[in-house]
């Protein structure tokens, strides 16, 4: 060994002691140090901080391998955290609970459930022509019939039929009004829930 090399750092001791003891969170990874913050020298203050710090992390470490569970995994060594112990305050209180919609007091009383990420897809599966076509818009399944060069009479339609109407344009002009129907409704649940939440608005 060459006189020249520097001289190889000593190994740390892994146990840390302490006058009072440590107290720990180990669910919030927390290792709290009731113990004064010993300092030197001004001139040493970066030292101390780091081995200050040091001893924490090693105290934190020897808490964990003793007291958690520890598993081996195909994707590694895994440590169980406990519960965190430690109670947060919040910055604010708790909200208050939202009053329901016009339109979710109406489907929980009839039990519609929130559309899934299938049902949210813009494409539908026509079983007539075997394919998928847009639910709405240009060749959307909403149209369907419109198109059509033939269609069945209705007689009691036809003879309750409008005066300068024909019955090719039946299907766009139900659609229509569907939709004038449902742009309608939505404009009095939009006025109704202003009413009820005093014109505030989350």
């Amino acid at each position: 060994m060459s006189e020249d090399a520097p001289p190889k750092p000593s190994k740390l001791p892994i146990t840390v002691n302490k006058p009072t003891p440590y107290t720990f969170d180990l669910g919030l990874l927390l290792a709290e140090d009731p113990n004064p913050l010993l300092l030197t020298t001004s001139a040493n203050l970066e030292a101390d901080l780091a081995a200050t710090a040091r001893d924490g992390a090693q105290a934190l470490l020897n808490q964990l391998l003793s007291t958690c569970p520890i598993a081996s995994t195909p994707d590694g060594v895994l440590l169980s955290l406990p519960g965190i112990a430690t109670k947060l305050p919040r910055e604010k209180p708790l909200p208050p609970p939202t009053a329901q919609t016009t339109w979710q007091k109406f489907a929980a009383k009839k039990g519609i459930k929130p559309k899934t990420a299938e049902a949210k897809k813009k494409l539908v599966y026509d079983e007539s022509t075997g394919e998928w076509v847009p639910k709405w818009g240009y060749k959307g399944i909403n149209k369907k019939g419109e198109d059509d060069w033939i269609v069945e009479v209705n007689e009691k339609q036809e003879r309750e039929r409008k005066e300068g109407t024909e019955r090719h344009n039946d299907g766009r002009r139900e659609r229509k009004e569907r939709v004038r129907r449902n742009e309608r409704m939505q404009r009095k649940n939009e006025r109704s829930d202003r009413k009820n939440h005093g014109g505030k608005r989350d």
